[in-house]
């Protein structure tokens, strides 16, 4: 009996495949995370583009949640943005433009919770005044 339970033939297999998926989950994580943090980027960095061009004394508030939707649709993906809006705004005492993108929150590759991120910036109002 003693000399079956000091047999270790076999264990490394077992091994291989215990730490194998240790090993693949963390690494798949590491790059959903980073995955993550580029949507975010994306997203924040579209909403401040569309922000700026909506604030142009010549152009239309609602051209720059058109245009920040676009530029989110170019970088990630078609269908990706839930919703995205410009309003005229206050903010501070001073004119502004408030552009509000709202999409999932990836969290298997781009599938995740829905208007799980929302977004919102503010650009000052340009004028011919």
């Amino acid at each position: 009996m003693r000399r079956l339970l000091s047999d270790e033939r076999g264990s490394t297999p077992v091994e291989f495949v215990l730490v194998g998926v240790l090993l693949t989950v963390l690494t798949l994580g590491v790059l959903q995370l980073g995955l993550a943090v580029y949507v975010r980027n994306v997203v924040h960095d579209a909403a401040v583009e569309g922000a700026y061009y909506a604030a142009l004394a010549d152009v239309d508030t609602v051209a720059g949640a058109t245009r920040a939707r676009e530029l989110v649709e170019r970088a990630v993906g078609g269908g990706f943005v839930e919703s995205a809006s410009a309003t005229d705004s206050r903010a501070l005492g001073y004119d502004t433009v408030s552009v509000t993108v709202t999409t999932r929150l990836p969290l298997i590759g781009l599938l995740g919770v829905p208007h799980g991120w929302e977004v919102t910036v503010h650009a000052p109002a340009e004028s011919f005044d």
